[in-house]
């Protein structure tokens, strides 16, 4: 364990450390001021002289080690750890189809009306960076996929990738091209962490079957957990509504997804929002779903410990500098002065 824990440390200078033996000076050499005694038999014992002199040499030593090593340039790489938070990797597929830039209510926005791009924009943008360690991937589809951002914990990319998806779409929805994409941002197995596909999407297109079976296969590897967020133009048909004639893909695209979706044996739900705030409380909802444990990497910078180095040198210095000092004896100073004096009166007498 021990050696693990010094393989962290380092030296910009390390050639200088082959001068730490200078350290051991102070044990053999002292500046200090000597006083004369006739017999040492005569001195008695002293036990706190002792261990002052024994701190003083302890005082030096660290002194030198510390300006040594401060002149090397210590350091603690930086390193990666694993810990475990609460969060999900969600990768999120965003419409990107012409009827995306038109209002809930199914005209182009005026005033303060927003469009329900605008709309999921808004609401997506709050929704990350909500929990500290939650990954998010981001891909925008219409007549082709396109891959925005791969999966990361870089919340504020996440927030600008998603306000770049500002450019008008275009009239074709191929969600299933973009189901493949969106599923392909998932990495390799990360434990028991959350696996999160969510669809935000006014409208649905038919999907070819040999697609079909492709997406199958892929669900069922990743098995994540799937949300659509149906932003529905008022008066459209909703998720669960029968066409009045045959009953396909071609005449109800939405329903037959829907249908799709519940086939794939992973855990699925649909949510029909028709305005900003029930798209706002379909996120909230979500979110509240999603809060199993997700292990994540923090990361760790390198550390300057020169600092420290010459911290430790400083008070090895005052301690020096402090008994260096203390040698003076006043008591014997102010004799000496007196005794200059008495001359000057008797002359003066």
């Amino acid at each position: 364990m021990l050696p693990a824990e010094l393989a962290r440390f380092g030296a910009e200078r390390p050639w200088v450390l082959w001068l730490l033996p200078l350290a051991l000076l102070p044990l053999v050499a002292a500046p200090r001021r000597r006083a004369a005694w006739a017999d040492l038999a005569a001195v008695p014992p002293d036990p706190f002289s002792r261990a002052l002199a024994g701190l003083l040499r302890a005082a030096g030593c660290l002194a030198v080690t510390g300006l040594v090593a401060g002149i090397a340039g210590p350091y603690r790489a930086g390193e990666r750890v694993t810990r475990t938070g609460i969060g999900a990797e969600v990768s999120m597929l965003i419409d990107r189809s012409g009827s995306m830039n038109e209002t809930f209510a199914g005209r182009q926005p005026s005033g303060a009306e927003e469009s329900k791009a605008a709309a999921s924009r808004r609401i997506l943008g709050d929704f990350v960076g909500s929990r500290a360690h939650d990954l998010f991937a981001v891909t925008a589809f219409s007549t082709a996929p396109m891959l925005v951002l791969p999966m990361t914990d870089r919340h504020d990319a996440v927030r600008a990738a998603i306000t770049a998806i500002d450019r008008p779409g275009l009239d074709y929805t191929n969600v299933g091209r973009g189901l493949a994409m969106a599923l392909g941002q998932f990495g390799a197995a990360s434990g028991d962490a959350s696996r999160v596909l969510l669809l935000v999407s006014d409208g649905a297109a038919v999907i070819d079957p040999r697609v079909q079976d492709t997406l199958r296969a892929a669900f069922a590897k990743i098995r994540p957990n799937l949300y659509w967020l149906f932003l529905r133009t008022k008066g459209s048909p909703g998720i669960a509504d029968r066409p009045a004639g045959e009953d396909t893909p071609q005449a109800a695209p939405e329903r037959h997804l829907d249908l799709f979706f519940k086939s794939l044996r992973v855990p699925y739900r649909a949510f029909e929002a028709e305005g900003p705030e029930a798209v706002a409380a379909a996120i909230r909802q979500i979110e509240s779903l999603e809060r199993d444990p997700i292990p994540y990497v923090e990361v760790r910078p390198r550390r300057d410990l020169a600092g420290r180095a010459y911290g430790f040198a400083a008070f090895g210095l005052v301690l020096l500098v402090l008994a260096k000092l203390a040698e003076v004896d006043l008591a014997r100073g102010r004799a000496g002065q007196g005794a200059a004096r008495a001359p000057e009166r008797r002359m003066a007498a």
